[in-house]
């Protein structure tokens, strides 16, 4: 089955960190989005992650229910089925959970996953990140190592952060923290492996500069020298297996040169959102545009239902978010690099 049980999963993180690529993380909030991802990944003959946030969960719930966790659920189990139509691996995940989302959002899927596998199936999701980058890095590690211990039970893999992406992403808006917050420290970085060593597989979420959103180019100023720099202190201090494997987080816009340098510095998963919205949108906005007198009933006029039907521009959001979440795989080198059927 493409949705990776935890064996592929981590056999996927392995063959990325190996081989110096990573995968793209792509935020998903509905069943065509779902199936631009698997399209691409496919059309790319790349693995790759698919990820819902509290608030794609709480849109896929429906504007009358607003259940981020009950979204989520739906999203994954639409995810088990579709990708079993495709010859890729696909992980599924959730995006950044904060603090006060835990017991509404991250809990309940536990649960779920938990059930899940007493009925002898896998976790509903193979990896979640918890964001605790908002508390004091010891609060944030003691938070971390239970969730972890939890999430290892069940075969599941946790991603953490440290430090703080900037720039505003469902609601959460740190544009207002202070520069030096936006930059993990290598102190930091030997903090977060002292905590968390031993207890479970997990990813980590090292700032060097990101942003949520697309900013002019120049705007924002990545240091992935950082990454660099955090990684060889841990190592000086607890050997080359203490290697973490690193989350990119605020990939959309991004230079191309500093996405690669990122993949010789153990990042192995790159998130991507912003891009992809935008990739989805364009399309529509052109179909409504120049099918406007169709579009729209006006002056007494009926229009045209092949323009109006959602199938006609959906179709080509789909293909067209695809189309840069192929690029994405390119750019971070994991295309032609599916490890499926081998694991």
């Amino acid at each position: 089955m493409p949705v990776a049980t935890p064996k592929q999963y981590a056999a996927m993180l392995d063959a990325a960190q190996k081989g110096n690529y990573a995968y793209p993380a792509v935020n998903i909030t509905s069943i065509t989005t779902i199936n631009s991802a698997l399209k691409a990944f496919a059309d790319a003959k790349s693995d790759g992650i698919i990820q819902v946030s509290t608030g794609g969960g709480q849109f896929a719930s429906g504007i009358d229910v607003k259940d981020a966790a009950f979204g989520a659920i739906v999203l994954a189990e639409a995810c088990h089925k579709l990708a079993e139509k495709y010859d890729i691996l696909v992980a599924l995940h959730t995006d950044h959970c904060h603090p006060d989302k835990v017991d509404g959002f991250l809990k309940p899927l536990l649960e779920a996953s938990r059930q899940r596998i007493a009925e002898g199936k896998g976790p509903l999701f193979q990896s979640h990140m918890f964001d605790g980058s908002v508390l004091p890095l010891e609060e944030n590690m003691k938070i971390s190592k239970e969730l972890l211990a939890e999430c290892n039970s069940l075969d599941i893999i946790l991603e953490i952060e440290a430090g703080v992406v900037g720039g505003e992403e469902d609601g959460h808006d740190t544009s207002g923290v202070p520069a030096e917050k936006l930059y993990t420290t290598p102190e930091d970085m030997v903090a977060v492996h002292e905590s968390l060593n031993g207890i479970g597989r997990f990813l980590f979420a090292a700032t060097f500069g990101n942003v949520h959103g697309t900013y002019k180019p120049g705007a924002v100023q990545l240091k992935p020298t950082i990454l660099k720099e955090g990684q060889a202190a841990v190592e000086a201090k607890y050997g080359a297996e203490s290697r973490f494997d690193l989350v990119f987080h605020g990939g959309s816009g991004s230079d191309l040169n500093d996405i690669r340098e990122t993949l010789g510095y153990g990042v192995v998963k790159m998130n991507i959102d912003t891009d992809t919205q935008y990739a989805f949108t364009r399309p529509i906005v052109t179909h409504i545009c120049e099918n406007i007198e169709g579009v729209l009933k006006i002056e007494d006029e009926v229009g045209n239902k092949k323009t109006y039907d959602p199938r006609s521009y959906l179709k080509k959001a789909e293909q067209n978010m695809a189309a840069r979440l192929v690029q994405a795989c390119e750019d971070l080198c994991s295309d032609g690099n599916t490890i499926f059927g081998t694991v």
